[in-house]
């Protein structure tokens, strides 16, 4: 992409009303665009950044067995309360709205009621058995007070997965199977050694949970850890009994602040049962399926990591994450720039070229904030010196390479 084509102007300060660190950040930057408290855009870059998350966690799902499909963001009452969690006593995120041709819609805060409707068209005999899907989509919830920027919105992008087993056995295999997939997701995103698996409250969801909990200066959870046994309780749920199951003493843990990126949740056969999805087992019984439920935060994942990948020029993106894998600047040099970005492209690397009419100073500046890994300089300077100036976005040193072996680098 060139950087004329791109229609997001950085900022010099950030919005006054706007306190998180990966909000104002991200704004600056030109990532996202704030609508309101708790609601923002996701612009071209970091639409980008959020396209590349979700094809870590996709590859993921897909690794152990889960299909993806779309459901509608619309809800059917009649749906939810079979379960009664439309009861807004029960359930108190609820955005709902009533129609012009009467009755009451709810906007999704989760996805468990639908799914599992919709499998009773699908599920009727334990061959159709198990069943994963997964989507991603936009979830909305009427939060008292948005906070952390994108990290807790009324509006947020979410990977929500859903399994539906025969039996116990396969069921908790496949949470387990979960349980790995998501560690592995964190990991590849920078964030497996500050990343834990929490033991925590269910909520509206069920009675106990496991909670992913990366730590984070800007979250909103308090995480007991032992760094050493890899045990984390939540502080919710922090007392005797719970210490006593897990085989540590308070001593022991260390108390962290903490941002919650994921969540599994095990229904057992209760949702199942209320929703009426049963299956004939291979006795020829009428048997409910075993539910679980997992989420990972895909934009709480953006502002987390812009939170801990950043410094005091801008964001830092990891490379695989990063809305593009090359900034390339041009400084008096249109047509040498315009062939290295042709290069690139034709080698597949993903590039930014800032050819904007502006002071290099403004050009350094606004790459350090946008963060990509690999800043290019091409100038007349540059190519009597040998080629490129390089620097990477984590380093404060720069290196003079030819263009054959920098293009070299990024293509073996």
């Amino acid at each position: 992409m060139k950087q004329t084509n791109l229609f997001t102007k950085t900022l010099h300060d950030a919005p006054k009303d706007e306190t998180a660190r990966n909000a104002q950040l991200l704004i600056r930057a030109g990532f996202v665009h704030k609508e309101m408290a708790g609601v923002y855009d996701l612009l071209p870059l970091g639409l980008r950044v959020v396209e590349n998350i979700k094809q870590i966690v996709r590859e993921e799902m897909e690794g152990i067995g889960a299909t993806e499909l779309l459901m509608s963001s619309m809800q059917n009452k009649n749906i939810w309360t079979c379960t009664d969690r439309w009861d807004d006593k029960i359930v108190d995120v609820w955005f709902k709205s009533k129609l012009h041709a009467g009755g009451e819609v709810g906007f999704g805060w989760s996805h468990e009621e639908p799914i599992t409707h919709m499998m009773t068209n699908h599920i009727a005999s334990y061959k159709d058995l198990p069943v994963y899907v997964y989507q991603f989509q936009n979830k909305l919830r009427n939060e008292l007070r948005a906070k952390a920027g994108v990290m807790r919105g009324r509006e947020f992008l979410m990977k929500d997965m859903y399994s539906y087993s025969a039996d116990k056995e396969t069921h908790e295999k496949f949470y387990e199977a979960a349980k790995e997939a998501y560690v592995r997701v964190f990991a590849r995103l920078g964030l497996g050694s500050d990343t834990f698996v929490t033991f925590a409250n269910g909520g509206a969801f069920t009675k106990f949970s496991h909670e992913f909990q990366t730590i984070c200066s800007a979250g909103e959870d308090v995480v007991y850890i032992n760094r050493e046994k890899g045990i984390a309780i939540n502080e919710e749920v922090l007392n005797d009994e719970t210490l006593n199951e897990l085989g540590v003493t308070k001593s022991e843990l260390e108390k962290v602040v903490t941002a919650e990126v994921g969540n599994i949740f095990n229904f057992g056969t209760e949702k199942c049962e209320q929703m009426d999805l049963y299956f004939t087992n291979s006795e020829g019984e009428k048997t409910p399926a075993f539910l679980g439920s997992y989420g990972i935060g895909i934009t709480r994942l953006l502002g987390v990591i812009a939170e801990k990948f950043s410094d005091e020029n801008g964001l830092v993106w990891p490379e695989n994450i990063a809305p593009f894998s090359v900034h390339l600047i041009s400084i008096n040099a249109d047509t040498e720039g315009q062939n290295l970005y042709d290069q690139l492209q034709k080698k597949g690397v993903s590039v930014l070229w800032d050819n904007r009419d502006a002071r290099a100073g403004q050009k350094f500046a606004d790459s350090d904030l946008i963060g990509i890994p690999h800043r290019v300089v091409i100038s007349p300077k540059t190519i009597e010196q040998g080629g490129l100036e390089i620097k990477m976005r984590s380093q404060a040193e720069t290196t003079i390479v030819s263009i054959d072996d920098f293009i070299k680098s990024l293509v073996q």
